[in-house]
């Protein structure tokens, strides 16, 4: 479904230099190929009571790497990154990841989520000794460093991590998806979150943090199988989910296509209005993914999405507009009592931070039109 990336050659480094303008992008929420996820009604169905931090963490008012744009943290502030790998098999990441990693502790985030596609598997050709040493490649690269600098990472899985294709009853990547299994349910590579109920971890889950409540729900492929959607819909109506302040759900590919390349069916997920529905119908603030490469912040319905920038190889264009693709990190600051969420995207090619005005106004996806979150409808 997804196509091979090219290899692209990274020239030189990059500047913090002085120079960095820009301005945050705000809005207030005023509109409150198959799934073979493991789903066990002892496990998956039964919420664990999540475990409170107690630690009181020291913030500052405008953290941001030094040369920046340094945007005033909200009540919580959430670092995004996604789409991190380069050609099938790659062990180590371009040099804008390595960086963006490095720079993550100076925004002070009180959690890091990820779009998916943490390594760049999705191909049989790939021993379980590669599969593992891509693995091996991500934890020296991304999860370590996080883990070192204490920061809770949220993720979901991509198709590359672990696709959930299948035909005939049997996973067409039977490898990737045990090695997605060994590597996350090893304790030394524990993502420090407060697990609500970690039943079908790493696949889907939920957790809470800071007064929000994430679910991340097996958007590897196109379908979510029925018996996970029953999951969510009772993992969004628990008590857990509805004394939450916000609620965000996360998963690999968007409900509606943003970019070109990706606007055929099988790169985004099946029957977009009807989840879009169960999301709304629990009063779901954003739905966050990846796999389009391309950072387009939208809103349908009662519902906002935030289409994450790819990091690693292969930025796209969007399906509208003459924006230059590019690669991306968005900061995520959130005022609980408001919902209001505001997005600091920066372009991890120049360090400036992306103008909104630049996006297009909507997009008009295969499946629907979906339009920038500022425009009022």
């Amino acid at each position: 479904m997804a196509l091979k990336r090219r290899q692209l050659l990274i020239l030189g480094g990059l500047v913090l230099g002085g120079g960095l303008g820009g301005a945050a992008f705000s809005g207030i929420l005023s509109r409150n190929s198959q799934a073979i996820a493991p789903t066990d009604p002892k496990t998956a169905s039964t919420p664990s009571k999540p475990v409170k931090a107690t630690a009181t963490i020291s913030r500052s008012q405008n953290p941001a790497p030094k040369g920046m744009f340094a945007p005033t943290r909200g009540d919580v502030r959430i670092v995004l990154i996604s789409d991190l790998n380069s050609a099938y098999g790659s062990t180590d990441y371009i040099d804008q990841v390595k960086q963006a990693i490095a720079l993550l502790p100076d925004w002070e985030p009180d959690l890091v989520l990820c779009g998916g596609d943490m390594v760049a598997g999705q191909d049989n050709s790939l021993k379980p000794s590669e599969i593992e040493a891509m693995w091996q490649g991500f934890d020296k690269h991304i999860a370590a460093p996080i883990r070192k600098a204490k920061l809770p990472f949220g993720f979901t899985i991509g198709n590359h991590d672990a696709s959930g294709s299948s035909f005939g009853g049997k996973s067409n990547f039977e490898n990737d998806r045990k090695a997605v299994i060994k590597y996350w349910n090893d304790p030394k590579h524990d993502p420090n979150l407060n697990f609500v109920d970690r039943g079908g971890f790493p696949f889907y889950y939920t957790f809470e943090q800071n007064d929000i409540f994430f679910l991340t729900w097996d958007a590897s492929t196109s379908e979510i199988p029925s018996a996970q959607l029953k999951w969510v819909e009772k993992s969004l109506a628990s008590e857990a989910a509805q004394k939450a302040k916000l609620r965000i759900a996360i998963g690999h590919l968007p409900l509606y296509a943003v970019s070109k390349g990706r606007a055929t069916a099988g790169n985004y997920l099946d029957d977009a209005d009807r989840l879009r529905g169960i999301l709304e119908k629990y009063n779901v603030h954003t739905y966050v993914s990846g796999h389009h490469h391309a950072y387009y912040p939208a809103h349908k319905g009662k519902l906002e999405m935030l289409h994450a920038g790819v990091l690693g190889d292969g930025p796209r264009r969007l399906l509208s507009g003459d924006i230059a693709p590019s690669r991306t990190v968005t900061v995520i600051d959130i005022k609980l009592e408001t919902s209001e969420t505001i997005y600091t995207t920066y372009d991890m090619n120049t360090l400036k931070v992306v103008d909104p005005n630049t996006l297009p106004r909507y997009i008009d996806a295969p499946n629907g039109r979906i339009t920038r979150r500022d425009i009022k409808i």
